[in-house]
């Protein structure tokens, strides 16, 4: 993603790119609490869905702390998107190592959201500004594998298949949706796309 740099009296470390640090670290964690006792202690797994819901939770909160403060930073930039879709990939990768999260789905969102992570951190000409229908997507994806993760009686699991159901479908549609808008903006450019 070719941007302008960020301001050089911006310091590197501020609260936005500290919590985007910790969130990275949360990642290991989240991971080992999953998958204590196999998975399958309550009290583990709503210790797990804390972990995720922090990580998430800060994810939003960064994003916003560090534009309306003017801390916006190249590593911030770098390591945001990172950092979300490795705790993304954990928590679906481990749901599905669990049997709780088709492997289809889990491979169909991952797929979409390193390629596009990817085509965004490789230098790409143009900026394709995020779409209110990225937001949703990342809310229902968060929605979803958060009800995955935490134990849930039997008469749930419809909605949440439901939730997991719009985020497949709100992913696929806003990944053509970008390619779409990145192949535009190159056109417009005159740059390959």
């Amino acid at each position: 993603m070719k941007s302008a740099s960020s301001t050089p009296d911006v310091p590197v470390v501020n609260l936005a790119n500290v919590l985007t640090v910790i969130r990275i670290l949360l990642i290991p964690l989240f991971v080992w609490v999953l998958f204590r006792h196999g998975g399958e202690d309550t009290a583990w797994r709503i210790g797990a869905w804390a972990v995720f819901a922090v990580a998430m939770g800060t994810d939003w909160f960064d994003g916003w702390y560090a534009r309306s403060r003017g801390l916006v930073t190249d590593f911030g930039k770098l390591a945001d998107p990172i950092a979300d879709k490795a705790m993304m990939a954990a928590a679906m990768i481990g749901l599905s190592l669990l049997d709780e999260l088709f492997w289809w789905i889990t491979i169909v969102i991952l797929v979409r959201e390193i390629g596009i992570t990817i085509w965004r951190l490789v230098g790409v000409d143009y900026v394709v500004a995020a779409s209110p229908g990225g937001k949703l997507k990342t809310a229902a994806q968060t929605l979803g594998v958060g009800l995955l993760i935490l134990p849930m009686p039997y008469w749930v699991w419809p909605f949440e298949w439901l939730v997991m159901a719009v985020a497949v479908v709100l992913t696929v549609y806003t990944g053509i949706d970008y390619l779409l808008k990145a192949r535009q903006a190159a056109k417009q450019q005159g740059s390959p796309a």
